[in-house]
């Protein structure tokens, strides 16, 4: 049940923000909607029928609202704070909506009146996700009790799993589970392309944990660029354990390339006893081979297919081991992909005959 009076305000409306504004209207909130301004005549015949209240900029929304939600890219927040944020209205409370936290909070604390509450959030999830039951980072950065409360009450009504934490934590589990995670799927993309050929074409591509690999790189790159370019870019936590990822791939292809065997096998079995243990044989993530086939986009017959080297498997794994993360530590916040990142890494490492 919404709060009596209660207006939520939200300053970008793209897909995440039309989730939210969406989502807030059915729980009985006035929602107070703007984009860039040269959009407000779009943003009217597009969505007037949804009853929202479609504003001309960040300026008539912030004057209003009491709970403002910034849901704009984190390469923009800075900027974008910085032109709205003095219209708050005396004693709202702020939130962002970027993945990542750190330039967000930095902006927060330049650009808002003391004046005002700071109780942020990030659903990770994508736009074409539903809230119920998905996990939802709330951070209090800057709020009295009674703000916070009221914050809550508010967050509740997209009746996700609330995962309570700092920002310097929410960026170092984003770094943990979404940088290295997004990188290896789009350098899969990056590769086919230079080779200059469809996976679901490649026998190499068409049968088991392959299948993950293929259609998880697809819905990456059919998603808008700045979420991933934020995470990887924007975390200054991400830079290192992308670098640690690359030095992963490249130490085990200079293993491959120069026939160094053993060398190859210490460092893959050394990361395969700290993540998973010396007994593998516990409960796999994924499913069984059978049912990752009917996952497959190929038309190739499964007997054509052909080994894999699985080089950004075992380069996850060792990254991992080199940092000394337990991926399972993070599934608090798992995202979809790293959950299926980690679902195809254990595969792997949990099957003898396919490790071999």
């Amino acid at each position: 049940m919404a709060i009596p009076g209660f207006e939520i305000g939200i300053i970008g409306a793209g897909d995440m923000g039309m989730l939210y504004a969406r989502r807030f209207k059915q729980a009985g909130y006035t929602v107070n909607i703007c984009d860039t301004p040269e959009r407000y005549g779009e943003l009217v015949a597009k969505h007037s029928s949804l009853g929202i209240n479609i504003l001309r900029d960040g300026y008539a929304v912030s004057r209003r609202s009491d709970y403002i939600v910034y849901s704009v890219p984190a390469v923009t927040i800075g900027k974008i704070v910085e032109e709205y944020g003095r219209a708050t209205k005396v004693g709202a409370i702020v939130a962002g909506q970027t993945s990542v936290k750190t330039p967000e909070i930095e902006a927060f604390e330049a650009h808002l009146p003391e004046d005002v509450d700071i109780v942020t959030c990030h659903s990770m999830h994508g736009p074409n996700i539903d809230t119920k039951g998905q996990p939802l980072a709330v951070i209090r950065h800057r709020s009295s009790d009674a703000q916070y409360a009221r914050a809550l009450e508010v967050l509740g009504a997209l009746e996700s799993r609330m995962i309570f934490l700092t920002y310097e934590e929410h960026d170092r589990i984003t770094a943990d589970t979404q940088a290295a995670t997004h990188l290896s799927f789009i350098s899969l993309g990056t590769a086919w392309s230079y080779q200059g050929y469809h996976p679901w074409l490649n026998p190499q591509f068409i049968s088991g944990i392959n299948n993950v690999k293929v259609a998880m790189a697809l819905r990456i790159y059919a998603s808008k660029w700045h979420v991933y370019a934020g995470l990887a870019i924007m975390n200054p936590l991400a830079k290192k354990q992308l670098q640690c990822f690359v030095d992963s791939m490249t130490d085990l292809y200079k293993h491959m390339v120069a026939g160094k065997k053993q060398e190859f096998r210490d460092l893959v079995y050394k990361a395969a006893d700290f993540i998973f243990g010396k007994d593998r044989n516990h409960k796999k993530i994924l499913l069984d081979d059978d049912i990752l086939d009917q996952l497959s986009l190929s038309q190739v017959p499964k007997e054509m297919s052909r080994a894999n080297s699985h080089l950004s498997l075992l380069s996850a794994a060792v990254c991992w081991y080199r940092m000394g993360m337990s991926p399972y530590d993070n599934l608090i916040c798992q995202t979809p992909p790293f959950r299926m990142w980690l679902g195809i890494v254990e595969y792997l490492f949990c099957n003898k005959e396919m490790l071999e």
